[in-house]
Formats: structure tokens, C-alpha cells, sequence
């Protein structure tokens, strides 16, 4: 298989400490990044959460997100769908038996 090289940018000490923390892995960086990104290609997904802090959450926000949700629902048709409905789809989405 033909190698590609991909060079990154980061800081110094981000660098050192991964490079330690890889190394008391059993593995260098390299080994490390190609983990990532087979566990990418093959979940495709990045396979851990990225999320930023909340911000200060008012009534006024949340009052336009839960609107916006039910607009979402009425668009997909599923706005009248009952709680133990929601519970199926939810687990249907996750694989569970039903």
C-alpha cells in the first residue's frame, strides 16, 4: 500500500505530551494518528464528542430552540407522536430489538 505523509501543526508542549502519553501507550505518535483515523473512516464519525462550553442559557434561547424543535416535528410529520413512539424510534435508531 503506498504511504501518504500528512503533517501537522500544534503546539510544543500539546506535542510532548502526546508524545509521552503514546509512548506509555506502546506506540508513537504516527501509530497514534493512524488509530484516529481508521477508527474515522470505519464509524464514520469522529469517535469521541467535541463540544464547546454552554453558554449562559436564558429563557428567551431556550424558548426559540424548543420552538424551533417543534417546527421540526411538524415538518417530519411527527409532531403527534406519543412518548412511548418517541422510545421505539429512539431505539430503533440505536439497533435495539423491538
Amino acid at each position: 500500500m503506498a504511504q501518504a505523509t500528512f503533517s501537522v501543526r500544534m503546539d510544543e508542549t500539546l506535542k510532548k505530551q502526546f508524545d509521552g502519553l503514546c509512548q506509555d501507550f506502546g506506540m508513537n505518535a504516527t501509530t497514534a494518528i493512524n488509530v484516529f483515523a481508521r477508527a474515522v473512516v470505519r464509524q464514520r464519525r469522529i469517535p469521541f464528542e467535541i463540544s464547546s462550553p454552554e453558554t449562559d442559557i436564558t429563557r428567551e434561547g431556550a424558548m426559540q430552540a424548543f420552538n424551533a424543535l417543534r417546527a421540526q416535528a411538524k415538518e417530519n410529520g411527527v409532531a403527534d407522536m406519543s412518548l412511548d413512539d418517541i422510545n421505539k424510534e429512539i431505539g430503533l435508531a440505536r439497533g435495539d430489538k423491538v
